[in-house]
């Protein structure tokens, strides 16, 4: 609960309403951070593939060194909601969605270090030769990025159909990693001298397949600020 200053009813009323203002001009300025942070990770991803697929060291060596941008805007959220809890003392439904934030921050960051563990192993394949053309990889790539673009919306929106929606859609991505890890398994099988290069996509499909799932996280947290409840969606039916 708000504590207010003594004095009149009218004083109340304007400091409270002072108080409020600031409070919600604050938490948009999280919201957009946290979509700012979206697309940081979003970016990283799409990038760490690109490397892996044109061989580009460059550009996996510079995705590497951009992680710790993520990790510092994921600082800066963390501070601004922790003072934003110490100064304004929110009431129970704000600090709902200041414990969500706090939530996703994490997994956006998580979805970073995942992309920069993509970039290291572009960097461990090097020049060599590819096994096959990189097709269903750019795709999970793809439809985690646009999972999580839309799920960073459904949070600033509060959307709870549309980030029960988006969780569902990991099934393509878990598809997706099924079908290049049973492709990959064949190629071992078939030559013993492909299972460095094929556990090393491997892990790369590991990572995205991960990505995607932090992404259903987030839209948990979603449906948790709008209904005040946790409870476990996007559960798969394959």
């Amino acid at each position: 609960m708000t504590i207010l200053p003594a004095g009149s009813d009218k004083d109340y009323k304007k400091t409270y309403m002072e108080i409020r203002v600031a409070f919600h001009r604050k938490l948009r300025e999280i919201q957009d951070d946290i979509v700012t942070m979206g697309s940081m990770a979003s970016n990283a991803i799409l990038r760490s593939v690109e490397a892996l697929k044109n061989r580009d060291l460059d550009l996996a060596r510079q995705v590497i060194l951009d992680d710790q941008k993520i990790n510092h805007k994921r600082f800066e959220i963390e501070e601004k909601c922790i003072q934003l809890i110490a100064t304004q003392q929110p009431v129970a439904s704000d600090l709902r969605i200041i414990v969500a934030v706090l939530y996703i921050i994490f997994e956006v960051e998580r979805i970073g270090d995942y992309a920069e563990g993509i970039a290291k192993i572009a960097i461990m394949i090097g020049d060599e030769p590819p096994l096959k053309p990189l097709i269903d990889i750019p795709r999970m790539a793809d439809h985690t990025v646009d999972m999580l673009r839309r799920a960073l919306d459904a949070f600033v929106n509060r959307d709870a159909e549309a980030a029960r929606a988006i969780s569902s859609e990991d099934d393509l991505v878990d598809q997706l990693y099924d079908q290049v890890f049973r492709e990959l398994l064949s190629f071992m099988a078939e030559d013993p001298k492909t299972i460095t290069r094929a556990t090393r996509l491997i892990w790369v499909t590991h990572n995205l397949e991960r990505s995607a799932d932090r992404v259903t996280n987030i839209c948990e947290r979603v449906v948790f600020v709008v209904t005040g409840k946790m409870e476990e969606i996007g559960v798969s039916k394959y």
